[in-house]
């Protein structure tokens, strides 16, 4: 029995690009599809498009996690091994482990013959949504073997957004999340690592779908579909590069484009938004304070009271590497505390 995309019974979350609604487009960090059902038999179906890294899909099947590999280009089947008899029942969740460097669209299940699909829990009305760069979309989280280390070499392969410390604040807050994360993206066009050399940065990325031009047309995202309650801005690392001009000349003209660039930034967030308490931070990975004096004094100057800056307790001095699972994991329990901390509107119950 073939279970098309559009199934009501299926479950989603993310931004989704649903323009051929027999091939919905998975781009972000952290999108998934969730499904129950009964048998014995689970064929998984995708297309995938490739452009860095090896390229991986997350799924737990059962409260299993796994890892299935993608071909750079082209269409995969994969055979699930579904333990029980034809009563049986089972939850399934195919998640997108990695960022921006490859979109996959999924193109729906196989069932065993007679089998049901049972219907999903609810998510709660609580969402968040983070914008963000690869500490934000679990870049090299499953390298736990280098805690505290510099990363090892790898291929993409301990890229995991389940990990990320943005998906574990959002399952800890029992919150439905949009990750907006990209590796090496920075604020501004023209800086960072995201695209070189025609570098790409949030303030061209963050209200699209697709923003990568070297998969297609880039395509935009409408912001009715989803409302959070809680924003996330977690960006100011990746912008040193080519030059820290933060750190050299913290008073200097090219940290007063980056800061007014900053506040353009939170005030398109906030017209999207406007009852939505936003969080201002960095993270754990090694980065000059000047940045974070930086996105403090736009915080101040933009004299709004649902937005705040969080320090985290390492802030900035955590790691020389990407975050690894238990570092995520001591963001997240930091940042889900100061989130409980605040008066958020519409933060509904968590059950």
């Amino acid at each position: 029995m073939f279970i098309q995309p559009g199934n009501e019974k299926l479950s989603y979350m993310g931004r989704i690009d649903w323009s051929n609604p027999e091939e919905p487009l998975f781009v972000y960090p952290c999108t998934c599809v969730g499904m129950r059902f009964t048998g014995n038999r689970l064929n998984v179906r995708v297309r995938n498009e490739g452009t860095e890294w090896e390229n991986y899909l997350g799924m737990i099947l059962d409260g299993r996690q796994s890892i299935l590999p993608l071909p750079e280009h082209g269409t995969v089947e994969f055979e699930l091994n579904v333990v029980g008899d034809g009563t049986s029942e089972h939850e399934f969740l195919l998640f997108k482990r990695q960022d921006g460097c490859h979109e996959t669209r999924f193109l729906g299940v196989e069932l065993a013959k007679g089998a049901r699909l049972l219907d999903m829990p609810k998510y709660t009305s609580r969402k968040i949504e983070v914008y963000g760069d690869s500490v934000s979309a679990g870049e090299v989280a499953e390298a736990t073997a280098y805690i505290g280390k510099e990363d090892p070499i790898h291929n993409g392969e301990y890229s995991n957004s389940w990990y990320s410390y943005a998906w574990m604040t959002a399952r800890k807050l029992h919150a439905q999340i949009h990750d907006i994360a990209q590796g090496g993206i920075a604020l501004l066009n023209d800086t960072g690592w995201f695209h070189e050399p025609d570098r790409i940065g949030m303030e061209a990325a963050w209200d699209k779908i697709r923003y990568n031009p070297h998969f297609g047309e880039l395509s935009a995202w409408d912001f009715s579909n989803y409302t959070p309650q809680v924003v996330i801005v977690a960006l100011g690392q990746n912008d040193s590069n080519p030059y820290d001009y933060m750190k050299e000349a913290p008073d200097g003209e090219k940290a007063d484009v980056w800061k007014g660039g900053y506040r353009d930034f939170l005030r398109k967030l906030r017209g999207k938004y406007p009852s939505a308490q936003i969080i201002c931070c960095t993270t754990l990975l090694y980065h000059d304070n000047a940045w974070d004096d930086a996105i403090g004094q736009v915080v101040e100057g933009m004299q709004d009271e649902r937005m705040t800056q969080y320090l985290f307790k390492r802030n900035g001095k955590g790691t020389p590497g990407h975050l690894r699972i238990p570092e995520a994991e001591e963001m997240a329990r930091e940042l889900a505390a100061y989130i409980n901390s605040l008066p958020i509107e519409g933060w509904g119950p968590c059950d």
